[in-house]
């Protein structure tokens, strides 16, 4: 059983920062990478950003520079530090990670989503 557990979402101004953090938990025998995704009303999910468990991170063209995206591997986590942030952020976050619960058996699992709201 793997867990995806993220925190941090909430309503903030536009122009502000926030960050959020996620954490995998339960039977993991290698994490791969490790990522947020976005998804508003309507619309398919997003790729935000990713990062590797060697700590290279690629973004989506509207976040590059104004998030980062980082891991501590030691406790299978990541985050992503949002700054400058727009209206047209707002969306419901997901974290996935590449979880590895054996050396055999592979799969992306998800946290169950944060709300992140940007108000004008």
């Amino acid at each position: 059983q793997v867990q995806l557990v993220e925190s941090g979402g909430g309503l903030v101004q536009s122009g502000r920062s926030l960050r959020l953090d996620c954490a995998v938990s339960g039977s993991i025998f290698d994490v791969g990478d490790m990522g947020w995704f976005r998804q508003t009303p309507g619309q398919q999910r997003e790729l935000v950003a990713r990062v590797t468990p060697a700590h290279i991170s690629t973004y989506s063209n509207s976040v590059k520079g104004r998030f980062t995206i980082g891991r501590d591997n030691s406790k299978n986590s990541v985050y992503l530090e949002m700054t400058n942030l727009r209206p047209e952020d707002t969306a419901v976050f997901y974290c996935y990670a590449d979880v590895w619960t054996s050396q055999w058996s592979q799969r992306d699992y998800w946290g169950q989503g944060t709300q992140v709201t940007v108000s004008a």
